[in-house]
């Protein structure tokens, strides 16, 4: 385009608002490499002046230095420079090119509709571009296509050479403690060999503790520290020795590095109506999963089976897949016990009965999420005593066995321990003899750095004496807990194990691992008579057995059918007075064990519907003494004399002297 039809573009409506002078580097290594095309952006600002703009008028926005133009979610100076447009503040929008405002198509058109709406004129480097013409907006429009076709050509370029360098297991991405790069670039475990063992006894604590924050709280209380390295500022790489955290005991278990396996696109950006954010994918979307990539602490088996260990332990979990790990409480299948019903879980409940917690089992699911009635409810005591017999029953035979393996299980613990404090001592002994060397190689005139040389040696040594008293300390406790309290025990287990079980020291919670470790799951289906219960053990065993379900209250205070049957039969001649007499005479017991009275004959009569004598009297036709008094036209003193006479047929009803009429053929 040549200058004169340049200038016919530019109206003094234009020239009487502000021009804005866009300016945009990629990346901040852009801004501090390509220096000249940040310098040929700030110079287009000569060119609006040139134009017919005055300097004061020209607005320059640099404040999105260092910031893709893919979007504008992060960009503040482009989201200016839009609001400024559509404020029709804007006369002339400048920038080198139309990458430098936006590589995004639908951003770019945006801009452009929002422009011919303020007539605001759109220039780079190539000349000045009037919205409102078809043929301007026509290349414009075909500026912002290539140039988001260039970003995307771009990025398919580097991003098909990483997937390809990732695919071999050759891209380099950022390690867990623990694993290292060595010379070649392959991935190797750290040369450490505390670091090593601190990660070996982990793992190792994870597999018996069977749950992440069980496996915190036993590392923390063997005085053990974890290993972790800087990650910001001064402190980035430098190795430090903290106390283990559960958010850092659940990445180590989650990371399949540490099971030999490279793996690249655990986490991959995703576009969404709030832009672009990182979404943890899947595996089978992970764009590599190497196995055997490299050394390992694991396997890959154990490592899947600490991730599904962590999915039934996990409380955001909902459904039948949901298995709670052991807690505090009485209930021994807590947990894994299903309703026979419906197939959910079933919750517990606790009631208090003389002093002590009793368990109920409960399938509320339904009743919880839709209102539904309440599926099951059983008395856990029964059901808890019969599994704890089944059990003992099964580990007796092999309780022999299982002491063999666990008192050598005791030992290598022991041992696990003496290798840690002893790994502290030689740490201690290398960081206090490398601050002995620096002290005696200082020049001894220079007192100032001397003396911090000599104080780091002296914090260097007292270190050291910690860590040997420690060892000292600690492995003596380990060794008298072994010897002393367990290792005996261990060898008589199998005679012993009912004790062991029935011991009131030993927690529940001890009890309800012991119970996972063989039980599946419970299955528990109540009728109006029996319990039954399915257990199926792990391996794929099954038994099936049946108990009597627990009376409630009021069942076991209920009134014999017998009694109930004579009641009913006595009420036809006579009232509950008499009826308790009666029973009595006969040497019956009420429900709750006692003699019968009015009252309790009374109770009866209400609680099993019986028709009462009364109403038995009026269904044969008999007459009130209001009713009698109208069918004779007598008063109530005549009929009391009829009555004293045996001039008519009465029937007392109840023991306050009330009476039903016979109507009499004559008077």
């Amino acid at each position: 385009m040549t200058n004169i039809l340049r200038n016919e573009k530019i109206k003094a409506e234009n020239l009487s608002k502000n021009a804005y002078l866009y300016i945009r580097q990629s990346t901040m290594k852009q801004v501090y490499e390509h220096t000249e095309s940040t310098k040929r952006q700030y110079a287009l600002k000569d060119k609006i002046v040139a134009i017919g703009w005055d300097s004061s008028s020209v607005i320059t926005i640099d404040d999105d230095q260092g910031l893709s133009g893919a979007d504008s979610q992060s960009r503040k100076g482009f989201k200016y420079l839009v609001s400024e447009v559509a404020n029709g503040n804007a006369g002339i929008i400048a920038g080198i090119e139309v990458s430098r405002l936006a590589r995004s198509s639908s951003e770019w058109n945006r801009l452009l509709e929002i422009s011919v709406l303020t007539n605001t004129l759109i220039m780079d480097e190539d000349g000045i571009y009037d919205i409102s013409d078809f043929n301007d907006r026509l290349l414009l429009g075909l500026k912002g296509t290539m140039s988001e076709a260039e970003l995307h050509y771009l990025k398919s370029r580097m991003r098909g050479g990483l997937l390809n360098k990732a695919r071999r297991g050759e891209l380099k991405v950022p390690l867990p403690i623990g694993f290292v790069y060595d010379e070649q670039d392959e991935i190797v475990k750290d040369p450490d060999l505390q670091i090593q063992e601190a990660i070996n006894i982990f793992f190792k604590i994870f597999k018996r503790t069977g749950a992440a924050w069980a496996t915190v709280r036993e590392f923390n209380r063997l005085g053990y520290k974890f290993p972790k390295k800087g990650g910001k500022g001064i402190e980035k790489g430098t190795l430090m020795w903290t106390q283990l955290v559960n958010s850092r005991a659940l990445q180590t278990i989650h990371n399949p590095h540490y099971a030999g396996v490279y793996f690249y696109g655990e986490r991959q950006v995703k576009n969404s109506i709030d832009g672009k954010r990182e979404i943890l994918m899947p595996r089978e979307k992970w764009h590599v999963f190497l196995p055997d990539a490299h050394s390992a602490y694991i396997s890959l088996e154990e490592f899947e089976e600490n991730q599904k260990i962590l999915k039934t332990n996990s409380q955001s979990r909902k459904g039948s897949e949901r298995n709670s790990p052991p807690r505090e409480g009485s209930a021994l299948i807590q947990g894994i016990v299903i309703c026979g019903k419906c197939g959910n879980k079933m919750t517990i409940r606790y009631h208090s009965k003389e002093n002590c917690m009793f368990p109920q089992y409960i399938c509320q699911k339904r009743s919880v999420e839709h209102g539904e009635k309440v599926c099951q409810s059983i008395n856990g005591k029964g059901v808890d005593e019969k599994i704890s017999s089944i059990l003992l029953d099964t580990v007796t035979p092999f309780a022999m066995e299982v002491s063999i393996s666990v008192q050598e299980e005791l030992i290598k613990r022991q041992k696990e321990v003496e290798q840690m404090y002893l790994q502290n001592i030689e740490r201690a002994k290398y960081e206090a003899e490398m601050s002995k060397r620096r002290y005696m190689n200082v020049d001894p005139d220079n007192r100032l750095v001397a003396s911090s040389l000599e104080a780091d040696w002296n914090a260097a040594i007292k270190r050291l004496r910690e860590a040997e008293d420690a060892y000292q300390k600690e492995c003596r406790r380990e060794k008298e807990n072994i010897d002393l309290k367990t290792r005996n025990e261990v060898v008589k287990i199998a005679n012993d194990f009912p004790y062991i079980w029935n011991d009131p020291n030993v927690a529940d919670r001890e009890k309800k691992r012991i119970v996972r470790l063989l039980v599946e799951d419970v299955t528990l289906f109540q009728d109006y008579k029996n319990i039954d219960i399915k257990i199926r053990f792990r391996g794929g065993a099954t038994k099936e057995v049946s108990i009597l379900r627990p009376l409630k209250i009021f069942e076991k205070c209920r009134t014999d059918a017998k009694v109930i049957k004579e009641i009913d039969k006595l009420l036809d001649k006579y009232t509950t007075a008499e009826i308790a007499d009666i029973l009595n005479n006969k040497n019956y017991i009420s429900g709750k064990g006692e003699a019968f009275s009015r009252k309790t004959v009374g109770r009866i009569i209400r609680t099993y519907n019986l028709e009462t004598r009364y109403t038995r009297l009026r269904q044969k036709g008999l007459y009130t003494l209001k009713e009698i008094m109208v069918k004779l036209s007598a008063s109530q003193k005549e009929i009391q004399k009829l009555r004293d006479r045996s001039g008519i047929k009465f029937y007392k009803y109840s023991d306050k002297n009330e009476y039903l009429y016979e109507l009499p053929e004559k008077i």
